[in-house]
Order: structure tokens, then sequence, then C-alpha cells
């Protein structure tokens, strides 16, 4: 029996699933069904929580909608129970060397945060990172999916392991 693919859902999807308001809403919500309904491990990490909470809380912010604030966290800790949460943090010091060298190869395009979750899938054996940011098309040893069909494909071939 074969260990499923892993799946590593990024902080854009995360953000726009629990968002009704965001722009990715739609395509979030098709692109975690697709993932629900394919036989994959889907994986959540600390860093794209960390940034998940960031972006959710500026965004009350800049649309006056401080009020949702809290609805919008407790819809994100409903999608991702704390138990399920893979640490990257303690990683961080340790792997800080490449992940300053994996922003400086991509000219900035990857950001701290995208550049240590991409190394985090690397050291994880995660091949597969499901996101609308391209900047994740740069990093060699991660395919990026954005549709529901995407998955299917990717999903569809047995894990490199």
């Amino acid at each position: 029996m074969t260990t499923p693919k892993q799946v590593l859902i990024d902080t854009n999807v995360l953000v726009a699933l629990v968002d009704a308001r965001d722009t990715w809403h739609a395509s979030a919500q098709a692109v975690c069904e697709a993932l629900k309904t394919t036989a994959v491990s889907v994986v959540y990490c600390d860093a794209v929580l960390n940034e998940a909470i960031g972006v959710l809380g500026r965004r009350a912010q800049e649309q006056r909608r401080v009020a949702q604030f809290a609805g919008l966290v407790d819809a994100l800790l409903h999608e991702v129970p704390t138990e399920i949460i893979v640490w990257l943090s303690s990683e961080t010091q340790r792997l800080y060397g490449q992940v300053i060298e994996l922003v400086r190869s991509t000219s900035g395009d990857l950001n701290f945060h995208d550049a240590l979750i991409a190394l985090g899938c690397r050291l994880l054996g995660i091949e597969v990172i499901a996101s609308f940011d391209r900047d994740f098309d740069q990093v060699a040893w991660l395919t990026r999916v954005d549709t529901p069909e995407a998955i299917r494909a990717v999903c569809a071939q047995p894990p490199n392991n």
C-alpha cells in the first residue's frame, strides 16, 4: 500500500476559503473540494496559519470589517484545528540561511514565509502545493496546483517516495 500524495495548502487558498468576500473564494472552495475527493493527504503548516491570520487582520482593517475579524479567525481555526498543524517554526533557525538564499534566488518573488513554506515542503517530502501564487512555479521541487483539474492530474500520479 502506498502512502497518499501530500498537498500543502498555501495561505491564499486558506484565506480565500474562509473569507467569502475574497476574489478567489469560489476557486478555493473548488480546489478544497477536489482535494477531498482525491486520494491525498492535506497538510497545513504553522507558517501558513501565521501568514493567514496576518492577512485576515490587515484585510479587516483595510476593508473596515474589523467586527468580522474574530469570525474569520474562528472559521480559520475550524478549518485547521491545532492538532493537525505541521510545525515548521522549530526549523526556522536551522533553515534561515537557505530561506534567505531562496528569497534571493527568486529576486524577492518568494517572500520569507513562502521560502520557508517551500523549504518545509522539501524537508517533509511534500511535492505539491495548492496555491494561486505563481511565484511557487520557480521552486524546482514543487508542483503548484490551483484548479480541480490540475489536482486530479497531479494527484493521479504516484508519489515519488
